[in-house]
């Protein structure tokens, strides 16, 4: 489970002029997220690999797994 504090303590940092309902609701959604979607980066090991060769040096997945760039790929959950 996601700890609600610690991302509101990230939102505030990173968004100093943010209200605090802003936050709240970015907090709220952020938090909400392993209901709605899942986490599917770990059904396949090597996915890094498939963006390398699939798109390049301008593909924004294979710069970031060339940089050591740690990604989450999540889909929205069917039921």
């Amino acid at each position: 489970m996601i700890d609600r504090e610690k991302v509101l303590t990230v939102l505030r940092r990173r968004f100093p002029g943010a209200t605090a309902e802003d936050l709240a609701a970015a907090a709220n959604a952020i938090v909400g997220l392993p209901d709605e979607w899942e986490d599917i980066t770990t059904i396949e090991p090597n996915l890094g690999d498939h963006f390398g060769r699939a798109c390049g040096e301008t593909c924004i997945l294979a710069a970031g797994f060339a940089n050591d760039v740690e990604f989450r790929i999540l889909r929205r959950r069917t039921s």
